[in-house]
């Protein structure tokens, strides 16, 4: 009998909040971390140089699936006839099914095609070249959907029951967000409790911005379990369940539309009184929202290329239409105000690619930890692909705010850029928002010195605590501190290098005074850190430019080696993209501690308690 259960009231302390975001933390480093130690003020190369590349068996593998879908796209699919009817014509869905193109990592004894993360990821520029509805439609299936957290954590039953189904092309989606709860999962509202049989699991409640929601078959859950109690205080138990559109009490509510992404099946999903078996439990009761950060780890590796696509087809807009378009007698690139823009295009391209294929290269590899890198590259390549996208649109001038349906009607190349604009923007919120990443990325950086010095800083601990503490942070820091000052990071250093050597050696001496920095605030700050974000950005920006200088050096190099022709040319890529990050990060550092951010606090607070509504008059009321 099913088992009817009134959602929890939606009242969650910040530190109840904090309690079970920690306890879905990854809380060991078992593997090296390039990005970490970046932020620990200690450069590692031998982690990224060589750069890592793809295997040549799994590159052959996927070479004839990778042609196959180019074709596809370039013959089948109509990307302005998608935007504008917001559908994807079955025969595109049918298609890619018969592709393959939903099973890419699904290993082959279950039906897929076993490609590997840089090959999916290849497969994912292709899509993201030409569409982005398709582009959601494939990565929520299989970068967050059913297929790998299955393969990560489901049971061998599991996967012999579910894979072969979504290698076929059965459409998955993963649901988490709730009209109330974003990036704060501790409050989530969706709850399961055991039957009364103890067969199964009966779940009540209401899933927002379901990606692939509106048409999915199966669907992983996130919801919450009844809490443990330990020591008397209270444990949010997070659970992942997969659940089956068909079955009784699964209902698409709604489906949203957007800005961009016309097409993207995308809704609001209810679940009343849905009775899901035991064995679907994915992992284990309580390790829902530990599932769903571990798989993000490489699910989120889908938003830096589809970014770096972008970035691609933005170039070659620019690139033709500035070299054809005349102004004051010559074409528009000549000028140095859109040449500026251009080659700046250009370096930030090359470095975007840089850093989403070595994630993908060092999650092939294994044996790293890539979760920072992972987060850098989620919010380096989106925020960078958006300011190439608004380059584009401003040298396009009114033909890059018109649409390609209208260009089309009145005899012009209907060039998409307003609809790259568009679809693109959701990135910087997809799969954790910038400002989500810039926290995630601020809090793992600052786990050792929590390690070493949680006891001093962080608040409710006991005095025979915080003493404890001191001591051991006092014994720590006496040799850590002054090491973050003294290295050899001149010539000849990193010779190898070449012209490139002068990058590499200013991202040691960069690395080591983020280190310091990041201590710096600890001690000025202390428990208060957490709240000044800005200050906190401000760091993570410095050592996601020092990442992608690190990158893009790494990766020139590989090419030089490779390819030398196209090799020479990367360098002096490489060098232009890491003479403009080196400006960035300066300003970074600057900001740390000459600011305004204390007065831009208080005038928004004042806005928030109304002070400044006087700001507002002029405006016709709306109710």
């Amino acid at each position: 009998m099913a088992t009817t259960v009134t959602a929890p009231e939606r009242k969650v302390s910040a530190a109840e909040a904090r309690e079970v975001a920690e306890a879905a933390r990854e809380q060991e480093w078992a593997a090296p971390s390039f990005v970490r130690d970046l932020f620990l003020g200690k450069l590692r190369m031998e982690l990224i140089h060589p750069y890592p590349e793809s295997a040549p068996d799994d590159a052959e593998r996927a070479r004839p699936f990778l042609e196959q879908l180019e074709r596809f796209l370039r013959d089948k699919v109509d990307s302005d006839r998608i935007d504008r009817e917001g559908e994807i014509p079955d025969e595109v869905i049918e298609g890619l099914r018969e592709l393959g193109a939903f099973g890419i990592k699904i290993p082959r004894e279950y039906g897929g095609l076993g490609l590997s993360q840089l090959s999916y990821m290849k497969a994912i520029e292709l899509v993201s070249s030409v569409d982005g509805s398709l582009t959601a439609l494939l990565s929520a299936h299989q970068s967050i959907g059913v297929p790998q957290p299955l393969k990560m954590f489901g049971t061998e039953q599991q996967k012999q029951r579910y894979l072969p189904r979504l290698a076929k092309g059965a459409i998955s989606a993963f649901a988490l967000t709730e009209p109330g709860v974003g990036s704060d999962p501790a409050a989530l509202e969706t709850m399961a409790v055991p039957s009364e049989d103890g067969a199964a699991w009966i779940l009540n409640g209401e899933k927002l911005w379901c990606t692939n929601g509106t048409r999915a078959e199966i669907i992983v859950v996130l919801a919450r379990t009844p809490s443990k109690f330990v020591n008397g205080r209270e444990r949010r138990q997070i659970t992942a369940f997969i659940v089956e559109t068909d079955w009784p009490g699964v209902k698409v509510e709604h489906r949203c539309h957007f800005m961009g992404l016309k097409a993207m099946y995308n809704g609001v999903m209810r679940f009343t009184n849905v009775r899901v078996p035991q064995e679907n439990v994915l992992w284990e009761v309580g390790k829902g929202l530990k599932l769903g950060l571990t798989t993000l780890n490489t699910g989120r590796l889908t938003l830096p290329i589809s970014s770096v696509a972008a970035g691609k087809r933005c170039l070659e807009i620019a690139r033709e239409w500035a070299s054809t378009r005349v102004q004051w007698g010559q074409p528009i690139g000549k000028h140095d105000a859109i040449a500026q823009k251009i080659g700046t295009m250009t370096a930030n391209t090359f470095a975007m690619e840089a850093v989403a294929e070595l994630c993908g290269a060092m999650a092939d590899r294994g044996g790293y930890d890539i979760r920072l890198e992972a987060a850098i590259a989620k919010l380096y390549n989106s925020e960078a692909g958006w300011r190439i996208i608004d380059d584009t649109v401003q040298i396009r001038g009114g033909r890059g705010y018109e649409t390609a349906d209208s260009l089309r009607a009145r005899g012009e190349k209907p060039v998409p850029v307003e609809r790259i604009m568009r679809d693109f923007r959701i990135n910087l919120i997809f799969e954790g928002s910038s400002e989500i990443m810039h926290l995630f990325i601020a809090r793992e950086a600052v786990d050792r010195h929590l390690q070493v010095a949680g006891d001093v800083v962080l608040p409710g601990k006991t005095f025979g605590q915080r003493l404890r503490g001191l001591v051991r942070a006092g014994l720590f820091y006496a040799w850590w501190y002054p090491s973050r000052w003294l290295g050899w990071s001149y010539w000849p250093r990193y010779a190898g290098f070449g012209p490139l050597a002068r990058h590499i050696r200013y991202v040691e001496r960069g690395s080591r005074r983020l280190a310091r920095s990041l201590f710096h605030a600890m001690l000025r700050f202390g428990p208060k850190l957490e709240y000044r974000q800005a200050v906190l950005f401000r760091l993570v920006d410095a050592g996601a430019e020092l990442f992608a200088m690190a990158a893009s050096c790494a990766r020139a190099q590989w090419l030089l080696h490779k390819d030398p022709a196209t090799g020479r040319r990367a360098v002096q890529v490489a060098d232009l993209f890491c003479r403009q990050a080196r400006a960035r990060v300066r300003a970074k550092f600057q900001g740390l501690w000459r600011n305004d951010d204390v007065p831009t606090y208080r005038v928004a607070q004042e806005v928030l308690a109304g002070e400044h509504r006087w700001l507002e008059r002029g405006m016709v009321e709306l109710e």
